[in-house]
């Protein structure tokens, strides 16, 4: 299954996280898509409920486009490693991708087991087998740490994340997006909180688990990061004169 996101080559390698090159597909329609080609065209129901559900008020990342990243991510790690596409369900892959964000509500502990039992049931409708239907729902599971235990999740996490490791413009768009779905947290809670993740993301070895990423982002995402951090702990001196 190939995501007909192929304008995206000549684009940026991460745009601004609300909208989508203007030459590229409807995220939307990636969607519809990506979901036909794993459970046939005849379930598109499910796909217009995730549609529906990545354009919800409060998502300013988390959205529909965010999505469709994630799967020409997906394609473009798999076309880079031959061996591990060779073992890899393509298709559990993109299952996964397209129902990790599904459910996302930011006060809730619980946003990747809501979206795996959605993709459990989704899945078990249109025919999937058990195995398959664990495979995708422990990928999903896994975008709650980020650690991978398979290669699979490995791919991906690692196209979830890829943002981590684009221009610092597109990165300072992802950062200001997340911010704004988190609108309800105060400024300093927020600085507490965020420094941590990105302080728990750099003590990792690797930020990105596939030799593809870390060969092409690692440096910027540290970059970035760091670039972030700076910032955090700076705004944080300032509000303390």
């Amino acid at each position: 299954m190939a995501v007909p996101f192929d304008l995206l080559a000549d684009a940026a390698p991460d745009p601004a996280p609300d909208a989508a090159p203007d030459a590229a597909p409807d995220p939307a329609d990636v969607i519809r898509h990506a979901w036909a080609s794993v459970a046939g065209a005849e379930h598109q129901t499910v796909a217009d409920d995730l549609i529906e559900r990545y354009a919800e008020a409060h998502r300013r990342y988390h959205t529909a486009t965010h999505i469709a990243w994630v799967l020409h991510h997906v394609d473009e790690l798999l076309a880079a490693d031959p061996e591990a596409a060779a073992v890899i369900d393509r298709d559990a892959v993109v299952a996964a991708a397209i129902f990790h964000d599904a459910i996302y509500d930011v006060g809730s502990s619980n946003n990747e087991a809501e979206s795996a039992a959605l993709a459990a049931r989704a899945l078990a409708c249109v025919g999937w087998d058990d195995r398959r239907i664990a495979e995708v729902v422990a990928s999903i599971f896994a975008t709650a740490g980020h650690a991978a235990t398979t290669e699979a999740e490995a791919v991906l996490l690692d196209a979830d994340l890829a943002v981590l490791g684009g221009s610092l413009s597109s990165y300072r768009a992802y950062v200001a997006a997340v911010r704004a779905e988190y609108a309800g947290v105060s400024d300093s809670q927020w600085r507490v909180g965020r420094a941590a993740v990105l302080q728990g993301l750099l003590d990792r070895d690797h930020l990105f688990a596939t030799p593809t990423m870390r060969a092409d982002r690692e440096q910027q995402a540290h970059a970035n990061i760091g670039a972030e951090l700076y910032e955090l702990a700076a705004d944080g001196v300032q509000h303390e004169v």
